[in-house]
């Protein structure tokens, strides 16, 4: 039995002849798929995916711009890696304390003031504020070329020439002195950026404060901005206690920690309402921290080599050399930026407990 030849229909359900089908066919689609019905190939076939650009995984269009700006900047690649860290946390914050908005938790408006000064900090310390002398030296800087740049105070100048022509330190030490004079001249780059960003969104507090509490709130917004001032101020006067004592004596054979971060947490940690049980479970965490920081460091120098030999590569070699160098290069960055979140997202937590501690004991 001759089998039964299906039989084909237009849109309005009358029978079409070969001729026209081959017609309508070469036409292009019906009227139903043109118009997006839900059975049309629009509606269910998924779109190709775009090609990923760094910054699509930021949610708000704010930190995407500022993302693209910095980008636009040439910006070193440890530098873009240390923003995309920073402008992560910052979007974390910014989205916790919406949610903490909706139920009514931010009444005073402190917390999207401290958000607005956070963003203008680090507007300012990667030159993204139009500003470019207000960028800093971060405290992990691959290149030793920063020291003939000097670290922009005449006391720290004095101290570590006396170091350099002491004799009392190895190059390694002195390496290692040489990060912490830079993790210092950082963090008083950072009080000063807080201090006139405190003074720039002094506004703010008169938008978000309603008159009827304003007088009483807005006493306790100022002594929680003076409170944080006065934490920075505290690190970096015992930085530089620190420093002149180990640029006079060198490194004593049981020093604690090695990087600069780590030691200045110790250090305050010490001086912090902590039980002798919680202060050894701290030093267990730092050390935790610092292999954290150290593992970081590595990528960082893996990332900068990597940009060095694809810009190379990119001059002299062959587009299968090329695809190569920029799959690895890619694959380091996103590590770097992984690493770089977690480091940050590491020390905001170990400062906050420390800052706890400190509340605690008045």
């Amino acid at each position: 039995m001759a089998p039964r030849r299906q039989r084909v229909s237009g849109p309005c359900g009358l029978p079409l002849s070969l001729p026209l089908l081959l017609a309508l066919l070469l036409l292009g689609p019906w009227p139903a798929a043109t118009h997006g019905g839900k059975y049309s190939r629009e509606k269910n076939e998924p779109e190709s995916p775009a090609k990923s650009e760094p910054g699509e995984e930021f949610r708000m269009e704010k930190l995407k711009q500022l993302w693209e700006k910095a980008r636009r900047l040439h910006l070193s690649p440890v530098k873009l890696a240390e923003l995309h860290a920073d402008l992560k946390i910052q979007e974390r914050d910014e989205l916790n304390w919406k949610k903490l908005k909706i139920e009514g938790l931010d009444e005073d408006g402190e917390k999207e003031a401290k958000l607005i000064r956070n963003l203008n900090v680090i507007l300012a310390k990667y030159g993204l504020d139009g500003r470019k002398e207000a960028q800093m030296v971060h405290s992990n800087s691959l290149s030793d070329s920063a020291q003939d740049d000097g670290l922009g105070d005449p006391r720290l100048e004095k101290l570590w020439h006396k170091a350099k022509t002491s004799g009392k330190f190895s190059s390694e030490e002195l390496d290692k002195l040489w990060k912490e004079f830079l993790h210092h001249k950082e963090k008083v780059a950072e009080y000063n950026v807080l201090l006139e960003t405190l003074s720039r969104t002094e506004e703010v507090y008169d938008n978000v404060i309603s008159p009827s509490d304003r007088s009483q709130v807005k006493d306790d917004i100022l002594h929680s901005k003076h409170g944080e001032l006065k934490d920075k101020l505290r690190s970096i006067n015992q930085g530089l206690d620190r420093l002149r004592k180990v640029s006079h004596q060198g490194y004593g054979p049981t020093a604690e920690f090695e990087e600069p971060r780590v030691i200045d947490l110790w250090d305050l940690a010490q001086s912090a309402n902590f039980t002798e049980k919680e202060l050894e479970s701290f030093r267990e965490e730092l050390k935790h921290f610092e292999a954290k920081i150290e593992k970081h460091s590595h990528y960082q120098k893996q990332l900068e080599v990597s940009h060095q030999k694809l810009k190379h590569v990119e001059s002299f070699g062959d587009s299968e050399h090329i695809s190569r160098s920029r799959e690895r290069h890619a694959l380091l960055q996103g590590k770097t930026q992984e690493l770089g979140y977690k480091v940050k997202k590491h020390l905001q937590d170990l400062s906050s407990r420390i800052s706890r501690a400190r509340h605690n004991e008045l």
